[in-house]
């Protein structure tokens, strides 16, 4: 018995556990007791807050519609509630600067159709300067250039005379000036229309690539190309030439040519060629090339 209780000491057996378990369960049962009333004191004011938002703004609205309804003959009942009259306050407030507002763009788009008349009427007045010629400007005389543009050549001015002379002739000095512009203006025209003259002429050249075809294989294609060159006109230059393969045996002639633009055509060549009618069948243009 003795070794049994002492065995039980050494062991170090917890006895008390279902007391000190019993104890905990009461003390959170005791803290959640205490937690409920707290919560649902949370609850109740966060209620009473959202009541009184809703009221006031229900009394806002009411104000609102008080400010905006017309009159009709007959005084409107005042609002008790201040929260009401302070709403009422700030739409008036709101429809004053919006009114304002109104009347300052007004005022700003009047300027602006000031300012663009302004600008129209400028510009008329410019324009008018620009097409009057200046009266202070001196009389000149337009005269081409050899490369084609015009110069403005400035008459001489007359010479100064005494201011003593009573026998000063006002009208003889202008007929002298537009008799000398007169003849230099022919002599510039003479020159430019010489000038002009001696100046080659650019002629106008095109290449062409003719497709000459026989009749059969059978067809001398030598005496066929002696036949094409020997077309000749004013303009015309033949080039190159080669044989390319058609089929069955058949070969056409393929000849190169320039010419003049205003004096040989593809309708012409045509023409000459298919003169030739014992060695050519058809004539087709397969390149033509301006140069």
């Amino acid at each position: 018995m003795s070794s049994a209780v002492d065995y039980f000491v050494q062991e170090k057996i917890w006895f008390d556990k279902p007391r000190y378990d019993d104890a905990e369960r009461h003390f959170y049962e005791r803290i959640n007791s205490s937690s409920h009333p707290a919560q649902e004191l949370g609850a109740n004011t966060i209620l009473q807050d959202i009541a009184r938002a809703r009221e006031n703004i229900q009394k806002s609205l009411a104000g609102l519609k008080n400010s905006l309804l017309p009159s009709r003959g007959f005084d409107q009942p005042q609002n008790p509630h201040p929260s009401a009259a302070n709403g009422a306050g700030d739409q008036g407030e709101l429809i004053t600067r919006i009114k304002s507002l109104e009347l300052e763009n007004h005022s700003l788009n009047q300027v602006v159709e000031d300012l663009r008349l302004a600008l129209s009427k400028l510009e008329c007045r410019v324009a008018v300067l620009e097409k009057s010629p200046s009266p202070a400007a001196a009389p000149v005389s337009a005269a081409p250039c050899t490369n084609g543009t015009s110069v403005q050549q400035q008459k001489t001015s007359p010479p100064v005379e005494d201011e003593d002379d009573d026998d000063m002739d006002l009208f003889g000095s202008d007929e002298e000036e537009d008799a000398e512009a007169e003849r230099i203006k022919e002599q510039r025209l003479k020159e430019y229309a010489e000038k002009k003259a001696k100046k080659p002429t650019l002629i106008a050249k095109s290449s062409i690539l003719l497709d000459v075809k026989p009749w059969d294989d059978e067809t001398d294609m030598a005496k066929l190309e002696e036949c094409v060159r020997s077309v000749v006109a004013d303009g015309l230059l033949w080039g190159q030439s080669k044989l390319v393969p058609v089929g069955y045996g058949i070969r056409k002639l393929q000849i190169q040519c320039v010419v003049e633009d205003d004096k040989v055509g593809t309708d012409l060549l045509e023409e000459e060629i298919t003169k030739f009618e014992d060695f050519v069948q058809s004539v087709d243009v397969a390149a033509f090339n301006k140069i």
